[in-house]
C-alpha cells in the first residue's frame, strides 16, 4: 500500500479502514495467469468517501448499457490507464473528472492499495481511497459512458435488507448490496464489503439470499429520490 498524503481532514474510521485495506483486499484474490503472452492492462478506480446530508457516503456510477464491456454495472469512477498519467492516483482523479464532472482538488488521497487482478478483464486495477473534503457536484459528463451517479450513504449499504450474495459457482458466494436502484456487485461489492467492515460500519448479516450468476434479470437504473427498483431473482441457499 503507498501513503499518498496525510489524511488531515478524514475521519478515524476511513484512516482506520485505509490503513488496512491492503492486506484484506489482496487476500484470496486470483494473479495473473502465469506464461500469459498479453500483461494485464493497468486501471485505476476512485474509491471516494464523503459526509452527505445523510451521513459518510460513497460515490458510485452505473455505466451506460451502450458500452461494449461492463455495460449497465454499478461501478466506481476509474477505468484504464494512460500514458500521459503519472501514477495510478492521476488515473484516478482524471477518469472521475471525465466520468461524473469531478474536481479533484476537492479530493485528499489516503492511499494506494496493491492492484487487484480482475481475470474477466484481464486488468489489473488499484484502488485509490480517497476523502471528499471539499465536495463538488457531480453528474453523467457523457451518457454514452455513465447512466446515474450516486452518493450512497454507508448506512444504506451496511442495512441487512440491503445485503444479499451472488453465486458464480457451487461453492462461490461473494457480496453484492441493492442500494439506489442499483445491483452492485463483483469487484466494486467485494471493496465496499472489505472496507465497511474495517471501518467498522459492517452490521450482522445472513448471506442467506443468492443471486445466481449471470442473472436472470438486471435492476434497472433509478434517478435520485426514486425508490430501488425491483431485486433480481433469489433462491435459497
Amino acid at each position: 500500500m503507498t501513503d499518498v498524503s496525510p489524511p488531515h481532514g478524514a475521519p478515524q474510521w476511513l484512516r482506520s479502514a485505509a490503513a488496512q485495506a491492503d492486506g484484506e483486499l489482496v487476500r484470496n484474490r486470483p494473479r495473473p495467469p502465469a506464461g500469459s503472452d498479453v500483461d494485464p492492462r493497468p486501471a485505476a478506480v476512485l474509491v471516494l468517501f464523503g459526509e452527505g446530508p445523510h451521513g459518510p457516503d460513497v460515490l458510485l456510477l452505473e455505466r451506460s448499457a451502450a458500452l461494449r464491456s461492463h455495460a449497465s454495472q454499478p461501478a466506481f469512477p476509474g477505468g484504464r490507464a494512460e500514458v500521459g498519467d503519472a501514477s495510478r492516483v492521476d488515473t484516478a482523479l482524471r477518469e472521475a473528472a471525465e466520468e461524473v464532472g469531478l474536481d479533484p482538488a476537492g479530493v485528499e488521497v489516503l492511499c494506494t492499495t496493491s492492484p487487484l487482478y480482475l481475470p474477466a478483464s484481464h486488468h489489473t486495477v488499484t484502488p485509490v481511497i480517497g476523502w471528499w473534503h471539499t465536495p463538488s457536484a457531480v453528474a453523467p459528463v457523457d451518457p454514452a459512458e455513465t447512466a446515474f451517479v450516486s452518493r450512497v450513504p454507508l448506512a444504506e449499504l451496511a442495512e441487512p435488507a440491503n445485503r444479499f450474495s451472488v453465486r458464480y459457482a457451487p461453492e462461490v458466494l461473494a457480496p453484492a448490496f441493492h442500494v439506489h436502484g442499483m445491483f452492485v456487485w463483483g469487484f466494486t461489492a467485494g471493496v465496499l464489503d472489505v472496507l465497511l467492515r474495517l471501518g467498522g460500519w459492517e452490521r450482522p448479516w445472513s448471506p442467506v439470499e443468492i443471486v445466481s450468476y449471470p442473472f436472470q434479470q438486471r435492476v434497472p437504473l433509478s434517478t435520485a429520490g426514486d425508490p430501488p427498483g425491483p431485486r433480481p431473482e433469489r433462491q435459497s441457499r
